[in-house]
């Protein structure tokens, strides 16, 4: 485990496998951890070297009073690549982590990206009432902004532990593991209220369309068939990324937003193929 300190001052933990090739620097997603990881981290490394990161106010990095937005956290992972002097890396990004990557894409450009790998996150989250049905559907939009205002306030209520348990677990088709369940319900008790709920509010309210043209590294979209993400949101992300990939898993491989968790074998296959 390695630490950094941001350019305002807050303390960011990461891992660093070492060894040869371009890097891969891996983002988890919102209320998660690196840990989310922990199988890439053995099963990709041996051929590369795989970086992971706790984002601010996530696992083990700091979680100050500020900088819960998608754009600060961005920052942060240039922070984090020219830290570790990173001049040319592949990203993967995972849920919130994609958002992050194309935000980091949009203020910071992708000279220094070689190849991009993006995990079943919708393009924009929220159904906001300027965009047509199609448009939302297109989009992978969860919820409207009622449903984000309740969500939030959930959270952040008495009951917040509830409500962080039942997110997690709509993440899930059918009956999950329950070991998987419980790990990944314990990873996101690490990210307090007053970071996650204005960070959740700051991500979903991102419309990243107008991005997506303009990513012009290779790129790999990957989807479930049994996550809440819709796989018809991911092959339009594909669609609107020049010359972007996609693959879906099908239920009988992965039934989440966890692939990488509940068929570590399969997601590192695909994976190493696109980056190799």
């Amino acid at each position: 485990m390695g630490e950094l300190t941001t350019n305002d001052g807050v303390r960011l933990a990461y891992r660093d496998s070492g060894g040869a090739g371009v890097p891969l620097v891996m983002l988890h997603g919102w209320g998660q951890t690196q840990e989310m990881f922990r199988h890439q981290l053995e099963g990709l490394a041996p051929t590369r070297r795989v970086v992971t990161l706790d984002l601010r106010g996530h696992g083990v990095s700091g979680k100050p009073r500020h900088g819960y937005r998608i754009a600060r956290l961005a920052r942060d992972v240039l922070d984090l690549v020219d830290h570790l002097a990173l001049d040319r890396f592949d990203a993967l990004g995972w849920s919130m982590g994609v958002s992050v990557w194309w935000s980091f894409m949009d203020q910071y450009g992708t000279g220094r990206i070689r190849r991009f790998v993006a995990v079943d996150q919708p393009a924009a989250v929220a159904a906001v009432p300027w965009t047509t049905r199609e448009e939302q559907q297109d989009s992978g939009a969860i919820f409207d902004v009622a449903g984000l205002l309740e969500l939030g306030a959930a959270l952040a209520g008495p009951d917040g532990d509830r409500a962080r348990y039942d997110f997690v677990r709509g993440m899930f088709s059918g009956e999950p593991d329950p070991g998987l369940l419980a790990f990944v319900a314990e990873q996101i008790t690490s990210t307090p209220p007053y970071a996650g709920v204005p960070l959740l509010f700051d991500h979903c309210a991102q419309d990243w369309r107008d991005v997506l043209p303009r990513v012009d590294v290779p790129t790999l979209v990957i989807g479930c068939d049994g996550s809440h993400v819709s796989p018809g949101s991911q092959a339009f992300i594909a669609s609107r990324i020049p010359g972007a990939r996609l693959h879906v898993f099908p239920t009988d491989v992965a039934n989440s937003h966890f692939p990488f968790l509940e068929n570590p074998s399969a997601f590192n296959s695909v994976v190493d193929k696109f980056l190799s």
